[in-house]
């Protein structure tokens, strides 16, 4: 039997790296195949030639035993080629079923993909409305759409660069399950994501790429965390040492907050109340689409419905406050989407500065390049960013490394309040462990910090205490030793008002896998290997 898919020499080169260099690799038929490398090693550009969105400067593809030259996008689902990118590809005024329709071929109805929309999200447990705007969902939903539309063409080949990123534990198994059924029909699988334990539990075959090299080639299943975490990147992450906290005075006060939803598809927020103190790190935990963008929307200022005295910094209102005078009290925040509101897709690294850094801004306004570059490649080098300089645009950086730009842009503010939405999303785990530290040294500095994210693994590694927002509104806080994944569970169903409610297993399930061991002294992904 043929591979479903073989690359030979596959060669890709940008003025300022190559990025594909003498790729080779061959997936089978009914193979879950990983793509595992740290942020910038090549993977996402391989994927990209492999559907046609990238030509290869040289080297051979087969598919199904025959040459082929995909040209775009269309001819590889015309071979039966589907991919789930990792920056989404989705047009936010239009809804999700009309997205949808856009990917597939003309011989259905709008009508008739909204109902293929409804059914396929209901056999992969993938629940989203097909008639909701793009522009109202979070990321997590929107993970969703790409993953349903994918489906939607019966691939043969199914490509997934970082699929679970920005979905819950429960979420995650749900994929895996579905993932499996097209394993068992035929269906190939090349699956890239940063997460070993996932790699190790799903894939059959690892493909291993440093430097835009394929290093190593191995079954998962044969190692641990810390050995495919040595085959990325030379070495393990150094230990996450979390130290216990003495929490200061309240920096973040959020009291009784309650706001009707601006549109059809968003989510009341009812009766919100919240502190965050200097020196400590609060974690945010709950399913995607229960009020995290409306809540981070009116602490950043960017809802301005809200009362004055309903949010304040320092003991200063600011529910009217604007994000600039947000800033000028101390607050810095980093939205979920990366591209488009974190940054500027077309503007370089160093003009994306000035979105939150006004230091390169003279009193009467003017602007200094040169100042502006410094401060770009400091953080560049700080945070390991790997770009063609500050002059690079946004755009042209890996997922991974441009969430690390903008860690780094925001951390190195000094910030008194920092508030993060899904700090690692699509970061390796060297990187994801400088940024936990990084959160934690400023935490220790006395900075206040608000973490929002789906990875319940990183919240209790790096939260002193957690709330559970569901259904627009937020559980009681609970300091982390006291935590229990059951506990979680229960609250993310928003159960949290009735002691004796039943949790739901699958729920419970899918929230332990995640759950680290809670230490005081927690350890990094890497040494987390044989648990």
């Amino acid at each position: 039997m043929s591979s479903r898919l073989q690359l030979d020499g596959i060669t890709k080169a940008y003025p300022s790296v190559v990025a594909n260099d003498l790729v080779s690799l061959a997936v089978q038929p009914g193979e879950i195949h990983a793509v595992l490398g740290e942020n910038g090693a090549g993977k996402s550009t391989l994927m990209k030639i492999i559907y046609g969105a990238v030509a290869a400067d040289r080297g051979q593809m087969m598919f199904d035993g025959r040459e082929v030259q995909i040209r775009n996008p269309q001819e590889a689902r015309a071979l039966g080629i589907a991919m789930v990118f990792q920056h989404f590809s989705l047009f936010e005024t239009l809804t999700v079923a009309e997205n949808v329709l856009l990917g597939l071929d003309r011989s259905q109805s709008l009508a008739q993909v909204t109902t293929a929309i409804s059914a396929k999200a209901s056999e992969y447990g993938l629940p989203i409305d097909p008639l909701r705007p793009v522009h109202t969902l979070s990321v997590g939903e929107r993970q969703r759409v790409e993953i349903i539309r994918a489906l939607l063409t019966n691939p043969k080949l199914l490509i997934l660069d970082e699929p679970t990123s920005v979905l819950t534990p429960q979420a995650v198994e749900k994929l895996f399950e579905t993932l499996r059924l097209l394993k068992n029909q035929g269906c190939s699988i090349l699956y890239i994501s940063h997460k070993l334990h996932e790699i190790r539990a799903l894939c059959d075959t690892c493909t291993v790429m440093r430097g835009g090299k394929v290093v190593a080639t191995c079954t998962p299943a044969n190692e641990s965390n810390a050995s495919l975490s040595r085959m990325m990147i030379g070495s393990e992450p150094p230990a996450l040492a979390h130290r216990e906290s003495k929490a200061g005075a309240a920096v973040l006060q959020v009291e009784a907050l309650s706001l009707p939803k601006a549109d059809a598809f968003a989510v009341d927020l009812e009766g919100i109340t919240l502190t965050v103190h200097a020196g400590e790190v609060l974690g945010m935990a709950g399913v995607s689409g229960n009020g995290q963008k409306e809540l981070m929307a009116a602490i950043s200022g960017e809802d301005s419905r809200v009362a004055q005295a309903a949010i304040s910094i320092s003991g200063q209102a600011v529910g009217s406050y604007s994000p600039d005078a947000r800033r000028a009290l101390g607050m810095h925040f980093v939205p979920e989407e990366r591209l488009g509101r974190g940054a500027v897709p077309v503007m370089s690294l160093a003009q994306n500065l000035l979105l939150t850094r006004q230091e390169a801004v003279s009193s009467s306004g003017w602007i200094t390049p040169a100042k502006l570059r410094e401060q770009a490649n400091v953080i560049i080098a700080r945070f390991g960013v790997k770009a063609g300089g500050a002059n690079a645009a946004a755009r042209s950086l890996s997922g991974g490394n441009l969430q690390k730009f903008i860690m780094g842009r925001e951390i190195s503010a000094q910030p008194k309040l920092l508030i993060v939405s899904q700090p690692t999303w699509g970061v390796d785990v060297g990187a994801a462990a400088q940024i936990h530290a990084e959160i934690l040294a400023l935490r220790d500095a006395g900075c206040a910090v608000l973490i929002v994210s789906e990875e319940l693994e990183e919240l209790f590694e790096l939260s002193d205490r957690l709330q559970v927002i569901a259904k627009g509104k937020l559980s009681p806080s609970i300091a982390r030793a006291d935590a229990s994944v059951e506990l979680l569970g229960q609250w993310m169903s928003g159960l949290w008002e009735h002691e004796h409610s039943t949790v739901r297993p699958e729920l419970v399930e899918g929230l332990r896998q995640a759950q680290p061991e809670r230490n005081k002294t927690t350890t990094s992904e890497g040494q987390r290997a044989a648990s």
